[in-house]
């Protein structure tokens, strides 16, 4: 089985690149389940209804979240009833929406986990313990648990991926938006990287306008956040996975930009 994770995208920039490249992406590698990272898709920051449909219909069969999944305050409207999305299933009890869903293609069915870090994050439960809980759930129903842990730093991130080798397919970073170079499977057989990367502008600083940032940088003063224009690009994972074991037998980058030129053979 393989399974196509697209990462953080970011507004209509990232949204674009999905909807151009998600059909290419299908043929190349035949994906029976893809995943997005969809936390930054409304305007840089949270979701909405619209384009959590709009990402459905692209091709997506899961939607992930991560730490501004509520800055659209219209997701109190519909999350619970968005069946195939997914928040950091850490945070308190209560609230709204979940942290695990299922996919089932054919005769296999998917395990897709959500999770948040805690360092340099705002607090939330401990992620590791409700790692635990979930993918002792999940294992009642499959052996392919595939987890998007949304942290912001390498260590914790890391630190996840061995936690849980052997015990679920995958495990890859996001939050961070910078492709690490870093993807491997891991001695028991987890699928792990520490950042799949961004889907959205190419000539920004992490999607954002560029010169709003160093200005930040450089005076400390209050500026505007706006997703960047321009060029664009796209950053994704393919994870092959033996369906009878669960464990993955490979994890492949995928960058497309200016500087990687996409090539459907």
């Amino acid at each position: 089985m393989k399974i196509l994770f697209v990462g953080d995208i970011v507004g209509s920039p990232g949204r674009d690149m999905v909807q151009d490249y998600l059909p290419r992406l299908k043929q190349k590698y035949n994906p029976e389940t893809i995943i997005v990272n969809g936390e930054n898709a409304a305007h840089g920051k949270g979701i909405t209804e619209k384009i959590y449909r709009q990402l459905l219909n692209a091709g997506a069969n899961v939607v992930t979240l991560g730490n501004h999944a509520w800055d659209k305050k219209e997701i109190f409207d519909f999350i619970d009833d968005a069946k195939q999305m997914i928040r950091p299933a850490n945070f308190p009890e209560g609230t709204p929406g979940k942290g695990i869903t299922y996919y089932t293609y054919g005769n296999q069915t998917v395990a897709v986990i959500n999770l948040q870090g805690r360092t340099f994050l705002p607090p939330l439960d401990c992620p590791f313990e409700k790692a635990d809980e979930l993918v002792e759930e999940a294992r009642k129903k499959t052996s392919i648990i595939f987890v998007d842990f949304h942290g912001e730093a390498t260590s914790e991130k890391q630190a996840m991926g061995w936690y849980l080798d052997g015990r679920v397919s995958a495990v890859v970073g996001t939050h961070t938006h910078v492709q690490t170079a870093d993807n491997r499977v891991l001695p028991k057989g987890t699928a792990y990287i520490s950042d799949v990367g961004m889907t959205g502008p190419y000539d920004g600083i992490l999607g954002t306008d560029r010169h709003a940032v160093i200005k930040k940088f450089k005076t400390s003063l209050p500026v505007r956040f706006e997703v960047a224009e321009g060029r664009t690009q796209l950053s994704a994972v393919v994870v092959d996975i033996d369906a009878k074991t669960g464990n993955a037998k490979k994890i492949e980058r995928i960058l497309i930009n200016d500087d990687h030129p996409y090539f459907d053979m």
